[in-house]
């Protein structure tokens, strides 16, 4: 014990006090609660999929429209109004969206109707690109200096909502843990220290579209999804290439809305010369999953039905039929009601 004791009184007298320079902060359950109700309860800027002071991770496959629902969630918090039937609880402010997609022509020719009648956005809303003379100039440690960047940015014009379209740009490979956990640290870190909100796009790697969505079909998933607040992620619809499906995949300021039984269902097009997901209505993921070549959906139902009154197990059929055990059951219990 006198030991324990030396040591502490070290260990303190080095670091100067019990707090100063500790890598803790160590308080008791309830004084952390006390400490947390003296802040505001986080709103939503995108439903119950994105919320005050998260980190946020958007994900799909390519050409799906990450980028097109990207902008359409920050137009909605940059004029203050709600969109695709997803709530935005904030009032209008700065949205600084990161670009390393889209060339400014052709970032104008799609919120335009064939570079004429363009869509008017509100001066909240803040696009920046890659300045191609600093990366030849200084190109030694692009993830620290674009961090540098960001901070200074995040300063000067006071931003406080930021989307980066997307991962796949600033780590080439993010499917690498100590690539992604390096990055979103870094991130995390810039979020705690200027009380951010960031919307991060990622890609998906080749992924089985019989299947449901999951954190397991983001890239360096098990780092990414570990390191951030929420992630929702964008599906095709099987039955129709222009129905796309948003669905929520992580969430820790409320219970997940968006799952598996109620995807919202959209359309990807352009009104007012702004290109929009439209809302269509909620509807249960496995009507939008590609199964096996079955004739028709009502054929592959008999088929189930059938299989069932067999006697085979839901895991059996839908190894017979080739397709995910959710569908049978999903079927069934639609067959049942």
């Amino acid at each position: 014990m006198e030991n324990l004791t030396e040591l502490k009184n070290t260990l303190i007298k080095e670091l100067g006090s019990e707090n100063k320079n500790n890598q803790f902060i160590i308080k008791t359950a309830n004084e952390w609660i006390e400490d947390a109700k003296a802040r505001p309860i986080p709103k939503m800027l995108f439903g119950e999929l994105w919320f005050e002071n998260e980190v946020c991770i958007l994900f799909a496959d390519t050409n799906l429209g990450k980028s097109i629902l990207a902008v359409q969630a920050g137009e909605s918090i940059a004029s203050g109004k709600s969109t695709c039937g997803l709530k935005n609880e904030v009032e209008a402010q700065k949205v600084l969206y990161f670009d390393f997609e889209l060339s400014d022509k052709q970032f104008e020719n799609r919120y335009s109707n064939d570079y004429s009648e363009h869509y008017q956005f509100p001066s909240n809303f803040i696009r920046a690109e890659i300045n191609d003379e600093f990366m030849c100039n200084n190109f030694v440690d692009f993830e620290k200096e674009f961090i540098k960047s960001l901070e200074v940015t995040i300063i000067e014009k006071n931003i406080k909502i930021i989307i980066i379209d997307n991962l796949t740009y600033l780590k080439n490979e993010t499917e690498k843990a100590k690539d992604a956990l390096s990055l979103m640290k870094e991130l995390k870190a810039l979020k705690n220290k200027h009380n951010l909100s960031l919307l991060i796009l990622a890609h998906t790697p080749k992924r089985d579209s019989s299947k449901p969505l999951t954190k397991n079909d983001l890239s360096g998933s098990k780092m990414l999804i570990n390191f951030c607040d929420s992630a929702f992620a964008i599906g095709e619809s099987a039955r129709q290439s222009k129905l796309k499906y948003i669905k929520q995949i992580k969430h820790r300021n409320t219970e997940q809305r968006y799952g598996t039984e109620n995807i919202i269902l959209c359309q990807i097009e352009k009104i007012n010369s702004f290109l929009q997901f439209s809302f269509i209505d909620f509807d249960n993921e496995y009507e939008h999953l590609k199964t096996v070549e079955i004739a028709s959906k009502s054929d592959r139902n008999d088929l189930i039905l059938e299989l069932h009154n067999q006697g085979k197990s839901n895991v059996e059929i839908a190894n017979e039929l080739g397709i995910v055990e959710g569908t049978v059951r999903y079927v069934l219990n639609k067959l049942k009601s």
